[in-house]
């Protein structure tokens, strides 16, 4: 029997567990990544037609640069970032992994400073592991998460308060969550995670003394940064938080990336949290953007070390 999200224009097409109906899908949650939907999804089409575009020009031979238009920004040396929130000041030490309920329990115990909880990369993306993954992350702020093994071994997140600050990672905004429609449309599965997950944690992780906070993948424009600016305002009023109280850290893991970190930062402003490499999906990301220049074509992926010359300058 399909699962009834009891919200308008809300339609569940994968399989729903009692708990995760529960915890997670409740129609309050629904009706706010309705709401994200309904408000940015129109907008991030858009700009991953702008990637199509651009690939185009790249396959012309117009390679990437530092864009005119932003140069001001580049320039300007009055405006800042943001400083560091509660929890993120120390990130000599992050950790990362799949939202599996042993590993995220293993991981807030590592003794790092902090955890990237992933939704992306790590995370095969069936909607039960998604789910599972954001009931996961919400024991987790809540501090009741625990796990017994096959063999009777318990977990249990460490009693002593030194565990790592959560940053949750959610899917790019090239990425759809397939199994939810709404007014008849995918949704975007970043606005889907992000949603679930800020609607149900973000008040706790301020009681607890962090805050929300996420990494931001696969960005290959500072317009998809400040769109997720627009999200972060809109949750924020949403639920009565001040703007600021997320933060966001972007990985440059795309070249197009690499050409506008500046305005990453500007566009995020007050909710950022800086910027992380990403080796390995931007050596990918030169292979796929310059594929028809054959003056870019690398060796084995052993031999492109940090050394090679486009790696150092990234």
């Amino acid at each position: 029997m399909p699962f009834d999200s009891k919200v308008p224009g809300v339609t569940i097409l994968g399989k729903v567990t009692a708990q995760q109906a529960q915890e997670i899908l409740t129609p309050e949650a629904l009706l706010f990544v309705a709401t994200l939907h309904r408000t940015f999804n129109a907008t991030r089409k858009t700009l991953l037609q702008k990637r199509v575009l651009r690939q185009q020009q790249i396959d012309r031979g117009i390679l990437p640069d530092f864009l005119p238009e932003t140069k001001a920004i580049r320039d300007d040396v009055a405006w800042r970032g943001a400083v560091p929130a509660p929890g993120l000041a120390d990130r000599r030490v992050e950790i990362t992994g799949p939202v599996d309920r042993k590993m995220v329990i293993n991981a807030l115990n590592s003794g790092a400073a902090t955890f990237m909880a992933d939704f992306e990369d790590s995370n095969s993306p069936t909607f039960d592991n998604n789910l599972s993954g954001l009931v996961n992350m919400k024991d987790a702020i809540h501090q009741r998460i625990s796990y017994t093994a096959p063999n009777g071994k318990q977990y249990n997140i460490r009693k002593d308060g030194k565990i790592a600050t959560l940053i949750v990672r959610p899917r790019g905004w090239h990425l759809d969550e397939k199994h939810v429609l709404i007014d008849g449309e995918v949704t975007s599965g970043s606005l889907f995670d992000f949603a679930l997950y800020f609607f149900h944690n973000a008040k706790k992780s301020v009681e607890i003394g962090i805050g929300p906070y996420f990494y931001l993948p696969k960005m290959e424009s500072h317009l998809e940064a400040r769109l997720w600016n627009d999200v972060f305002n809109l949750s924020q009023d949403y639920i009565g938080m001040p703007r600021g109280t997320i933060r966001g850290t972007c990985l440059i893991e795309t070249i197009m990336a690499a050409f506008e970190m500046e305005e990453f930062i500007y566009e995020l402003r007050e909710h950022s949290a800086g910027l992380n490499c990403g080796r390995w999906d931007y050596i990918f990301s030169v292979i796929k953007k310059l594929r028809q220049n054959p003056k870019y074509v690398l060796p084995d992926r052993s031999d492109v070390s940090m050394t090679t010359p486009f790696m150092d300058a990234y």
